[in-house]
């Protein structure tokens, strides 16, 4: 959708804007399902990034302390308790700029994705930037989604990070794409952007070809030590109705209820799925932030009616529409914390 569809969309009536969310949610997604993700810092702190809201960087004082990649025995044990207790997705994210093949620690993170792969589940990852090569062989191994937010708009983009620009996230986009790698990408509220900002993210986002799988909508934690560890808490209505304009922008996508879940009620949530979210991180850690308790989901999931969703590990990416380009200024044909 354009700019100005999108602005008309969001400022049109509140109860307008989720209805007609609805309408497209019961149509796409009549099943009353919601994806089970647990998410899993495999690599925690050190990172040589400056994204202004992000504990695991090098460069702030956060008090989250550098550790080395996982042992895969370790790893494997947290994956087989995820699966046991109703997820469907096992993600996880190393804190790193990228990822490099022949080195060791992609090569031990293949090793890795192939033995999560046998357990049942998908199989996400978050590694940084993603070359041509690196990308096939993730897809090679097991990987069923790749996940790299774009964050903001352009506009704000600079704002917020100096270490690496929009466009270097376009690109490691489009080598997942490439690789045929469904695309996991979504945002973040809260980072001092405007709604313009947010409207002009979701912009690019429904203009991915192919679209994306799924689209992560967060909600800032503010840590301590980060340059955002002040900035105010995002309204809940304005959470809603990003939600109920994703969910109408790219129908076809799992909209994933992400960060910030902890400062919702439960039923602020129930008006999230109401408007088009079909997806949360299940578990009681986000890599370094609080997330609610399994028994807290299973229960209100239970009250709403709404089952978990069935895992597809084979899923396949979506099909491109004509041809693909990368375009940073609005990504048309293109196709860490939070995820």
């Amino acid at each position: 959708m354009t700019y100005p569809e999108l602005h008309r969309l969001y400022h049109q009536p509140f109860f307008q804007l989720i209805q007609q969310a609805r309408a497209v949610h019961q149509e796409r997604w009549p099943e009353n399902e919601v994806q089970l993700c647990t998410l899993l810092s495999i690599k925690t702190g050190g990172c040589s990034e400056d994204c202004s809201y992000c504990a695991q960087s090098a460069r702030y004082n956060s008090g989250v302390q550098a550790e080395r990649l996982m042992e895969k025995g370790e790893i494997m044990e947290r994956a087989r308790a995820a699966r046991d207790s109703g997820s469907t997705r096992f993600c996880m994210g190393a804190a790193w700029r990228g990822v490099r093949g022949g080195t060791e620690r992609f090569e031990k993170v293949v090793d890795i994705v192939k033995d999560v792969s046998s357990l049942g589940m998908e199989v996400c990852v978050t590694l940084g930037a993603l070359g041509p090569d690196e990308a096939q062989r993730l897809k090679e191994a097991g990987v069923t989604a790749y996940n790299h937010n774009i964050d903001t708009s352009p506009e704000h983009y600079t704002k917020i990070v100096s270490t690496h620009t929009f466009e270097d996230r376009l690109r490691t986009i489009r080598n997942v794409q490439d690789a045929g790698m469904s695309v996991c990408s979504g945002g973040i509220l809260g980072l001092g952007e405007t709604i313009e900002d947010r409207l002009k993210m979701l912009e690019i986002l429904s203009e991915f070809n192919p679209p994306p799988e799924s689209v992560p909508i967060n909600s800032l934690m503010p840590m301590p030590g980060t340059p955002l560890a002040e900035v105010p808490q995002v309204d809940v209505f304005d959470l809603v109705r990003m939600i109920a304009c994703t969910r109408i922008a790219i129908p076809g996508a799992k909209v994933r209820l992400s960060a910030g879940r902890t400062r919702l009620t439960r039923e602020a949530q129930a008006l999230c799925f109401f408007a088009g979210a079909n997806s949360i991180f299940y578990g009681d850690k986000l890599l370094t932030a609080a997330n609610p308790a399994i028994a807290a989901d299973r229960a209100l999931l239970a009250e709403l009616n709404l089952a978990p969703q069935e895992p597809n590990p084979a899923m396949r990416s979506p099909e491109q529409d004509g041809e693909r380009e990368l375009s940073p200024a609005g990504f048309k044909g293109a196709g860490c914390g939070y995820g």
